[in-house]
């Protein structure tokens, strides 16, 4: 659920989750690396982590009228390059901002960060499944975003003030930056940080992001062919999506699927192409066509994945 994202620069980095030494019990941390150096930034160019959360869960915070209420973000944060850095909220539904600066004092050191966010009583949050709050890492920025002012209260949206002073990571390959820890909540006060069971934690990535199928002859369902060329099946998933997901196959290798059917001339020599078909945000129907001569209208069978790397999956993200 957390994006890199990059625009009209010449560096390069990647993002990873990490596994190595965090503060305070936390098993995994998120990395970014530079791989690629950009000293000399130009004016637009612009490099942040970002996490947009669903509308739905942040349209409490009640803002738009008296009683917006005060947040707090707390995370912990590592990097061999000191400096001041930025963080910017941003409110799709009004185009207001708030843009808040933290300091990394010590290298290669973690650090635990608290940054209040005070009510909007003016910009009010949308609701539904949509984008309500997008919150922005800034690593590196050119001028033309740093050429204003932190804005510690929200205000209408200016690129000047979005990520004022900021440090320019990509300024080295042996520059990192890790981020783990993260929380924004309701109130005044940083609490201990809330740690779900893996349970819940699944359940809520799910409602973004499915694997339906990973692994050399996954099964992904039984099905039938509904003409002598077209096989479907139906996926129920177990847990309800953001929205209507699009199909993400990603798969590499000629054959990637294989239709397992009545007879043997039908379980061999099938390498069919799939097309989807999604019914809802609970229901995936999926559909293979190019299955040759030996097919017959109403022929039931399993479709498995066949292809020993990669996964067939479902997209509902922000």
């Amino acid at each position: 659920r957390w994006l890199m994202r990059t625009g009209n620069n010449d560096g390069a980095a990647t993002i990873t989750q990490e596994s190595s030494v965090t503060p305070d019990g936390f098993e995994k941390s998120l990395k970014v690396d530079i791989t690629t150096a950009d000293t000399s930034l130009t004016g637009g160019e612009y490099f942040f982590i970002d996490q947009r959360i669903e509308a739905n869960n942040i349209h409490h915070a009640a803002y738009g009228n008296s009683g917006a209420k005060t947040m707090t973000l707390s995370f912990y944060v590592r990097s061999n390059k000191t400096g001041t850095y930025n963080i910017n909220l941003y409110n799709p539904s009004s185009t207001r901002q708030l843009s808040r600066s933290y300091t990394i004092n010590s290298a290669d050191t973690w650090e635990r960060k608290i940054i209040r966010i005070p009510g909007d009583t003016s910009g009010g949050l949308t609701t539904g499944t949509g984008a309500g709050m997008r919150c922005n890492w800034y690593l590196a920025a050119g001028t033309s975003y740093t050429s204003g002012s932190n804005q510690a209260t929200w205000s209408a949206y200016s690129v000047g003030n979005t990520a004022p002073s900021n440090v320019n990571l990509l300024d080295s390959t042996s520059n990192e930056w890790y981020l783990t820890g993260v929380q924004l909540e309701i109130g005044f006060e940083a609490t201990p940080y809330e740690h779900r069971s893996f349970g819940e934690e699944l359940s809520l990535c799910q409602r973004y992001y499915q694997v339906l199928a990973t692994g050399d002859q996954a099964a992904i369902g039984n099905g039938f062919a509904f003409q002598t060329n077209r096989f479907q099946c139906n996926v129920c998933l177990p847990v309800e999506m953001r929205t209507t997901p699009t199909l993400d196959e990603q798969m590499t290798g000629g054959t990637k699927y294989r239709i397992n059917m009545g007879n043997a001339d039908q379980n061999t020599g099938i390498t069919p192409s799939l097309s989807s078909v999604v019914s809802s945000n609970r229901i995936v129907n999926l559909g293979w066509s190019d299955l040759g001569s030996n097919v017959t209208n109403g022929d039931g069978g399993q479709v498995r994945k066949q292809s020993d790397s990669g996964i067939l999956g479902v997209a509902a993200e922000l």
